[in-house]
């Protein structure tokens, strides 16, 4: 008998013993091809002894040290590292140990930042309906999975959410993607009038939705706009890139394909790519300055922030991703990922939309093409397809709830960056079969 809490008492899970590339091996020694990446983590695969021999080197010389007292060769790099990597403006790294703690962070940094510089009325956030921020009380308020949210909502933070930019379900017939995305924008502007300017402290959106919606991307001119809109009124903009970030969707940082940059900006899963666990939000100097020019202090801080293994195993990943093309290479596969779905599952009668960037993917399942319907949430397809995918040995993201948190299903995809054609090939028909066996 296991002593261990699972994700879900009624399943017994197999023991994962080993992992090599794209592959994953239990104890009875069944190889899984790991199409997903765990959640959209294990973007250079499994064993890489370049980032193992980071952390063992890091272990043998230091293990931990407390940054209330120290700081550490690891963390001082990856932070310059990333720094000299990211989109304009930003100048601070804070490390954490995840995403729901960077998430986390830049909440707290927005409302102290606002405290700092005389303007405490402002402590309003919006975000947008079906984003996932995760899972800790205030990135779960901040997060628009009604599922994820209903149990728990006696505890949650009033936070405001606007429609998303869901061009396959809210874009009409007659608007051009750059009109859609103006008047999806425009929500925004409206929740910051409606709130009153003055109580807004900032706006917080994934440029590329993950999770609760199956890698769905912002149409061209959504996110500039967003920024003029945060602009205008004096709002921070923090994207949350903790699944879509680090080269998931074919450039390091998501949002430099949106042609904007934050004033707050969260990485995590990709960041230590499964060898070690480590987040990071990253701040504009603006930002950063205000801090010091204050009370000097966030008050903020886990016990395991800036761990020297895991800064070391995030230095080793991004080191890796840069220096052998992979972020180029996402979005070389990515494409070619794309064109196979497209080949196989293109006019699949129960495939609405395949949609995502890089290697970061959505395939939404649909009751009829036509109409868009979604599939009755008691037939649990999203659960199905993952049954089907795992027993023909296929990791994949299966989700119900993709149009409100209640109905609609999706398959999100992000295998590692070093997949091959061969694995592409096999990851599709794996995925045909199990939404065929599923349905």
């Amino acid at each position: 008998m296991s002593h261990v809490f699972p994700r879900h008492t009624k399943s017994a899970p197999p023991v994962a013993v080993g992992g090599e590339g794209c592959w994953l091996i239990d104890a009875a020694g069944k190889r899984y091809l790991d199409g997903s990446g765990g959640a959209a983590v294990s973007c250079l695969g499994h064993g890489d002894r370049e980032v193992i021999a980071a952390i063992k080197d890091q272990l043998d010389r230091l293990a931990f040290a407390h940054t209330g007292f120290f700081t550490s060769e690891p963390a001082e790099a990856l932070a310059d590292l990333l720094i000299a990597e990211a989109p304009a403006g930003l100048d601070r790294v804070y490390f954490v140990s995840g995403g729901s703690e960077a998430t986390e962070a830049a909440i707290k940094l927005a409302r102290q930042y606002f405290v700092e510089t005389g303007q405490p009325q402002r402590g309003r956030l919006i975000a947008r309906k079906q984003s996932y921020h995760g899972n800790t009380i205030g990135a779960l308020s901040a997060g628009g999975n009604e599922w994820r949210r209903a149990q728990f909502g006696p505890l949650l933070l009033d936070v405001s959410h606007i429609e998303p930019c869901y061009e396959y379900r809210l874009r009409r017939d007659d608007e051009s993607a750059e009109e859609y995305g103006r008047r999806a924008a425009d929500a925004l502007e409206a929740e910051i009038l409606r709130l009153g300017p003055e109580t807004v402290m900032a706006f917080m959106a994934e440029p590329v939705v993950g999770a609760t919606a199956g890698a769905v991307p912002a149409v061209p001119g959504y996110f500039r706009r967003i920024r003029e809109i945060c602009d205008r009124y004096g709002v921070l903009l923090i994207l949350d890139e903790v699944m879509c970030g680090m080269g998931r969707t074919g450039s390091l940082f998501a949002c430099e394909q949106d042609g904007v940059a934050p004033d707050i900006l969260c990485v995590a899963k990709g960041l230590g790519a499964g060898y070690q666990p480590i987040g990071a939000m990253l701040c504009s100097g603006a930002i950063y300055e205000a801090i010091e020019g204050g009370s000097g202090f966030f008050q903020h801080g886990h016990t395991y922030i800036g761990h020297p293994a895991a800064t070391a195993a995030g230095l080793a990943v991004v080191k890796a991703l840069k220096a052998r093309g992979l972020v180029a290479r996402s979005a070389a596969m990515g494409e070619a990922l794309a064109a196979r779905l497209e080949a196989r599952l293109g006019q699949h009668p129960h495939v609405g939309d395949l949609r995502g960037r890089g290697l970061f993917r959505g395939v939404e399942l649909v009751a009829d093409r036509e109409t868009k319907a979604p599939f009755d949430p008691a037939r649990k397809v999203a659960a199905k397809v993952k049954a089907a995918a795992f027993e023909a040995g296929l990791i994949c993201y299966p989700m119900a709830g993709t149009i409100d948190g209640r109905a609609g299903d999706h398959v999100l995809l992000a295998p590692p960056f070093i997949i091959t054609e061969d694995e592409i090939d096999m990851l599709v028909d794996r995925l045909a079969g199990a939404i065929d066996a599923a349905i």
